[in-house]
């Protein structure tokens, strides 16, 4: 499973503060909160689309925009970042527990 996990950069601007936290939440069990709307996620292709089903239910495409960035392979992309203040961490694999 962990060899076919994908890096992403998920970033989204909502209209409306409803929705908005919505999307957080959502975002919140895929990935890790890295800034306000800018969240950094390891997926597999099946957890890539059902993220993305879950964001479409919610968005108003009118006024909403939804960015998912691939990066790459996860275990195998090395991401270039450079951050300004707190420091930037890329997800590592780990166990989580349900």
């Amino acid at each position: 499973m962990a060899g076919n996990e994908r890096l992403y950069i998920v970033t989204y601007d909502i209209g409306d503060q409803k929705r908005w936290r919505r999307v957080f939440k959502v975002m919140e069990a895929y990935g890790r909160w890295l800034q306000f709307s800018v969240f950094q996620c390891r997926l597999t292709p099946r957890r890539r689309a059902a993220l993305g089903a879950r964001l479409d239910g919610i968005i108003k495409p009118s006024e909403d925009h939804v960015l998912i960035i691939d990066i790459g392979p996860a275990d195998a992309v090395d991401p270039r970042v450079e951050s300004l203040g707190r420091p930037f961490e890329s997800i590592k694999r780990e166990a989580v527990v349900v």
